[in-house]
């Protein structure tokens, strides 16, 4: 049986803990309003949907662009937007309306790993879901409710949907499949930006449907680094249980808005703020 001294001190650990959690939510706060501002939207691959105005072609270019965004965001921002003027800056439209002919001449398309055969496939899907589907959105909303923990089933079902169509086995490395572990990190930004809300103007708010407390933090080795740093993810993998662990950390400090924290993370990640050692 403990006695009185141990009580004590188990007492004063957890006073110590809570207090170093605060300190570590009052930082995370401060960061995620700095870097969460419209004046870091042009150095990103967000700035690619907010060059549109309607809700589909934000939601196409968002999709396109968060598929490639890997390397350097210089070499994304370029690529999608060049993506953008093959699709004659109208994506929606393009996607509605083009035939085999114009679908194909995108074979010569490549970023990385990502090349011309993968491009034309994603065309074809993409036409497939907004013309017999009634949308991406209209997919995770069919696959969406209030009682899910998270918005996981909604992502299994879209990408089910998505490779539906008779397609080459090496286009599915390209979007990641969390019923493999994958951290899904690019369709999980995707949704970051389609269902948060703010007063800030970075993220869009489309999904209105859906709930800003189910989405999932992206994670990379950027926001890995920091998350250990700082005790929010003990998981030595960037996997999809890393996914889960960090967004239940992040929850403790905002239940209704945890991936607000995700411009926090990658914000200290990517400009290399000083980090306690983890």
């Amino acid at each position: 049986m403990k006695n009185a001294s141990s009580f004590v001190f188990i007492k004063i650990q957890k006073e110590m803990m809570d207090l170093v959690f605060g300190e570590i939510k009052e930082l995370m706060d401060e960061r995620a309003h700095l870097y969460n501002q419209k004046a870091f939207i042009s150095n990103d691959p967000i700035s690619i949907p907010h060059q549109f105005e309607m809700k589909e072609d934000i939601e196409i270019s968002g999709f396109l662009t968060a598929t490639i965004s890997w390397g350097q965001r210089t070499s994304i921002i370029r690529t999608a937007n060049e993506l953008m003027d093959r699709m004659d800056r109208a994506p929606f439209d393009f996607i509605i309306n083009h035939d085999d002919e114009e679908r194909n001449d995108f074979k010569d398309f490549v970023y990385r790993t990502f090349n011309g055969v993968d491009m034309v496939f994603y065309l074809k899907s993409l036409q497939n879901i907004y013309k017999n589907k009634g949308g991406i959105h209209a997919i995770f909303s069919a696959n969406h409710s209030f009682a899910d923990a998270n918005i996981e089933h909604g992502i299994r079902a879209f990408r089910k949907v998505f490779f539906e169509l008779e397609h080459e086995h090496r286009t599915e490395k390209h979007f990641s499949d969390i019923s493999k572990n994958s951290a899904a990190k690019r369709m999980n930004m995707f949704l970051r930006w389609m269902v948060r809300a703010d007063d800030k103007g970075v993220d869009f708010g489309l999904w209105k449907d859906l709930n800003a407390s189910q989405l999932l933090c992206p994670l990379d080795t950027h926001s890995g680094r920091v998350a250990r740093a700082f005790g929010l993810l003990e998981r030595k993998q960037n996997d999809w249980q890393a996914v889960i662990e960090l967004t239940e950390n992040l929850k403790k400090m905002d239940s209704q808005d945890p991936v607000k924290y995700d411009f926090a993370l990658f914000g200290m990640g990517v400009n290399e703020e000083a980090l306690p050692i983890a």
